[in-house]
Parts: C-alpha cells; structure tokens; sequence
C-alpha cells in the first residue's frame, strides 16, 4: 500500500515537472509555429546537453508536404540574426531561402545538403545561445531529436483485404501449355526470324537483342553452327526490335523528378480531370498595337546613370494591360469555381499570373491589380518577377494566388496557335502565339498586309458560360485592335 502512494506522488511529481519544463520551452520562440516550427526541448536521457532548439522542416507553402535540402547558408558555429537565411528548401513550388527568425547559434546540421522528399516537421537542425556549447551537439542525430515523423499505414479497404486473404488461401494455378492448336506454343526465341538456322542459345539471345536476321549470318561453329561471336561480328542491314528501339549504343536518360515537377504534373492532370475546358479561338489584329509599343519606345527618355531608356515595352507588357481592361469589363472571367465553399467567387482585384519557364518548370509571378497600374510599371515588374522566378529567388506570396493567368509562346515563330490547361483555381487562362503576317482586301482591290496574333483562351465551364467567355474575347480585341483604349 506504501509503494503504491509513493508510485503514485512520484508519478505526480515527475507530470509538473515535465509541465514546467514544456512551459519554458514553449516561450522560446515568438514565432508562429505554423509559419516557423521551432522549439526547444530538453532530452532527460540527454542531461548533459545544454538548451538547444531543434529547427524542423517548415511548411514554405500551403500543399508542402516534404521539400528537398539545397544549400545550407550557414555552417556550425555561425551565428544567425532574425532574417539570415539559414538553408535552400525546394518544394513543391520552386527552390527558396528558409530565413530563420531568431537569434542564435548553429550547433549541428542533421539534413545534409542534396537529402530529398524531407517530410515536413523532420528536424534539419539544432540551435544554441551560446557559441561555447556547439561541441556538445557534435555527436547529436536527427533520431536524438525526435527523428522523422512517422504516421500509421493507411487502412486496407475490403475489396483489398479480401483480395490478400484469397492471394495466401488459394494456390496459384500451374502452367499449361495450350493444346488448342494441337502443338506448343512458340517462345519469342523460336519466332525469331531465322532461328530454323543452327544457333547457340547465346548467339539466339544475342540476334533478337540486336534484330540480327540469323539466316545472313554465316556459321564458323561445328558443322556450321552460329555462335556468339558470329552474331557480334555480323555487320550487314537488321531489323526487328533492335531497328525498332532507335540506333545501336544510343543510352537512354533518366532525369530524376523534382519536387516542383511532381507539383506541375498533379496540378496539370488533375485540372483536365475535374474542370471541364472549353476553348474561344481569336485571330486578331495587332497593327495598330506594334505602332503604338514602337513610339512609346521612341520616346523613352534616357537615365543618366545608366544610359540606357527609362523603359523598354514589349509585346507582351501591352497584352497584360489589355487583358486586364477587357477582365475588368468582363468580372466573370475573372474568377474561381469555389466548390468547398458552395460559391463562384468573383474577384475585385484584377491579379494576373504571368508563366514564365525556368530550368526547374513553369512557375507563375502575378502583377497584382493590374487594372490599376500603367504598361510602364507592368513592365517593370514583369521584367524584375521574371529574373527572379529564374533564379528561384521568388516570395510564395509573389507566385501562388492570381485570378487570371497568361501563357505567351510568341517568341517562338513556330507557334502558330495553341491551348492552354487551366492554373486552378482560376477559371480562365489565355494563350497567345507568334505574329504572322496575314494579307487583307485594301482599297481599290489591293491587297495588303496586317500583324496579326492568334489568342486561345481555355475556360472553366463550371463558373463561365460560353457566352461568357465569347463576350470576353470580343472585348479583348476590341482592345487590342484600339490600344487607344488603354489610356482610358
């Protein structure tokens, strides 16, 4: 009965003060753990070791779940402030700079650089406040400071339980060979062509490899018989599944799947899996518009620092003003099929995501409320987004969002029009191809000669009718054939 309170207070004891220590270490950090998951811990089986504070794996966007270890910025012992960037993550977005937000020091990096699909809440990390106590976390692993998360294995599903059972309780069945045509089947060997030849086994495996017809091979085996080395000496035409497969020693190339890739590909397949796309094709003419980017070029004045124009106008900047004028009179494009929230959600600020192509894939920097902003300052911020989006050096908030999104192959004169596959969430994106030249009536019967561009926009027939998307396009080449219109 004795051992039993004194089991009891202990146990008692022990639950304060494992809850005093929690509290200390929950005011380690101001930071929101959601944003930045770090905290401090003290190891009882690890009494020596000062206080640290071990640094997770965070969540750098909303659909990360595990990210890939870049470059560490800092190495042990270095001294870190709020805003120093500590590690490279790539998620499933782009490659981005993790800057941690505290003071301290870093003691021990347990995720090496080049570590893939790093779950989040996976600690990368320990910190210290003192630059004297790094030696003690020298022999410090991820598994001391808790290890990988791990989450329990997803329950079978009846159909797949059931399945398993009968895989252990019925016996497979034994081959048999066909006796419908009243012989045995032919293995893919005996169909080779030639193989009525004498041959060896090697010099038969050797021919199918290599398409190798063996009735032009020449045998220098016993009686005639074709061997290995005759096959690999063979240097007349082949054919088969050698021919079929591309030339001889061409290698093939595996290129591993990056965590934005994988992010693309889900996004891709399942916007054509669950939005329904319907397409309004538009040649349209961009004479006037080429007059127009020409003599604002013109008139660009000169910096005197650098000696190059205020600015430089593309083809593109003008569209992404013209598309936001024809947005703005036609708000329903301008919006999301929102089918958790029961709503089609009409946006009011015009944000539009422009793909750019990195060697890593296509991200989307958005020019936020493009309605409200000249081609002057749209051009710079296309221009400073891009360099960026290709350098991985984009904010999350600078490519993920948008309520419009534009994919422009214009540079590329081969392009003579194509579709595009929706951004989701939103419910419309706009393709543009190169300019052609196109010959139209002139006056008297002459003919003449008009730029022209075709534009291909993609939209979600779940929020934007067909008329809808019609109206829209109308209105966009009203716009662009009028560029006067985007002063008003």
């Amino acid at each position: 009965m004795v051992a039993a309170v004194f089991s009891r207070r202990t146990a008692l004891l022990a639950s304060r003060v494992a809850g005093r220590a929690h509290g200390a270490a929950s005011t380690r950090s101001t930071v929101p753990r959601n944003a930045f998951p770090l905290f401090a811990r003290y190891y009882a089986d690890k009494s020596s070791l000062p206080r640290h504070t071990v640094v997770n794996m965070p969540a750098l966007s909303p659909t990360m779940t595990a990210g890939n270890i870049g470059a560490w910025q800092k190495q042990p012992g270095d001294k870190l402030s709020p805003g120093d960037v500590l590690v490279e993550i790539e998620t499933d977005k782009a490659q981005m700079d993790f800057e941690f937000q505290d003071e301290g020091v870093l003691a021990k990096i347990l995720m090496e650089t080049g570590q893939k699909d790093v779950s989040v809440g996976t600690p990368i990390a320990v910190m210290v406040d003192e630059e004297g106590d790094v030696d003690a976390f020298k022999d410090f692993t991820a598994d001391d400071a808790g290890g990988k998360p791990s989450a329990p294995p997803p329950p079978k599903s009846e159909p797949e339980q059931l399945k398993h059972e009968v895989s252990e309780t019925t016996p497979a069945p034994s081959a048999q060979e066909s006796t419908s045509t009243g012989g045995r089947l032919q293995t893919s060997l005996e169909r080779l062509d030639g193989l009525e030849y004498m041959a060896s086994p090697a010099a038969k495996v050797l021919a199918l490899e290599k398409g190798v017809p063996l009735k032009n091979v020449k045998g220098t085996g016993p009686g005639g018989r074709i061997t290995k080395a005759d096959v690999e000496k063979y240097s007349g035409p082949t054919g088969g599944a050698a021919a079929a497969a591309g030339p001889a020693g061409a290698a093939d190339k595996d290129i591993p799947l990056s965590g934005m890739r994988k992010s693309i590909a889900s996004r891709l397949q399942s916007s054509m899996q669950q939005s329904p796309h319907f397409y309004v094709n538009s040649d349209i003419s961009v004479s006037r518009l080429l007059k127009l980017r020409q003599a604002l070029n013109a008139s660009a004045t000169t910096n005197p620092a650098t000696g190059k124009p205020e600015y430089k106008l593309t083809v593109n900047d003008l569209i992404v003003k013209a598309v936001a004028v024809a947005l703005k009179k036609n708000p329903g494009v301008n919006a999301s099929w929102l089918e958790n929230e029961g709503v089609i959600r009409e946006y009011g600020s015009i944000d539009i995501s422009v793909a750019v192509a990195t060697p890593a894939g296509l991200i989307t920097p958005i020019i936020r409320a493009a309605h409200t902003k000249g081609v002057q300052t749209i051009s710079a911020e296309i221009k400073e987004l891009a360099g960026r989006a290709r350098d991985n050096k984009l904010k999350p908030e600078e490519f993920q969002g948008g309520t419009f999104t534009i994919s422009n192959l214009g540079m590329n004169e081969a392009v003579s029009r194509f579709t595009a596959i929706l951004n989701p969430p939103h419910s419309a994106i706009l393709a543009i191809a190169t300019t052609k030249k196109v010959p139209v009536p002139g006056p008297d019967g002459a003919v003449g000669w008009d730029d022209q561009i075709s534009f291909t926009a993609s939209f979600d027939h779940r929020s934007v009718d067909g008329v809808v998307g019609a109206d829209f396009m109308k209105t966009l080449k009203r716009v662009i054939e009028n560029p006067m219109e985007l002063l008003l």
